[in-house]
């Protein structure tokens, strides 16, 4: 099987969109005109040892605290976790609230937002924390706190990793 160098690059710029390899130099040497991209693969692919080092700094740090101290020591997480400031409290609530979203998605939550009867619910999609969920429940208070700081408004976690309508795990959480 050939490709041809269109064919190629198609594919290197799927797997750099896809997050499987990364760009890592460029060799220049002996070499006319642009210089030749080198790629490897990606922390992404490769696997890193984050949720071992997570797992241990909230046992060391985290779940140890009682009720109150945990909650506070999560709030405080949630705020230097979050990649952007909340809104104005002025801000109407549907702003807050796809403002709330947004930032969640950059955080990979596949969240969204749905009017219902009692009020806004916020679904997440996926836990971004979910190689550790099981051994560190006290995350779910995490994603409250991070969703309580955008929204300014107290939330309440009506499900936890619970199957929808297509039959995959989401979080809900409705506001107060």
């Amino acid at each position: 099987l050939r490709l041809s160098p269109a064919n190629i690059r198609h594919h290197l710029s799927r797997l750099l969109a896809d997050g499987l390899i990364e760009v890592s130099g460029a060799r220049t040497e002996g070499l006319r005109g642009r210089p030749h991209k080198v790629y490897r693969l990606s922390r992404l692919t490769l696997g890193d040892n984050l949720p071992r080092l997570a797992s241990g700094l909230l046992a060391e740090f985290v779940d140890g605290l009682d009720g109150d101290g945990k909650l506070v020591a999560l709030r405080r997480l949630a705020e230097q976790i979050s990649p952007t400031r909340p809104l104005e409290r002025s801000a109407h609530i549907t702003r807050r609230l796809a403002h709330t979203v947004e930032v969640l998605n950059r955080m990979h939550y596949q969240a969204h937002w749905e009017a219902h009867a009692s009020g806004p619910r916020i679904l997440l999609g996926q836990c971004p924390y979910a190689a550790i969920i099981a051994s560190h429940p006290a995350l779910c208070l995490l994603d409250k706190a991070l969703l309580e700081s955008h929204l300014m408004q107290q939330v309440e976690q009506l499900a936890r990793l619970e199957q929808n309508e297509r039959g995959l795990p989401v979080c809900l959480f409705a506001l107060r």
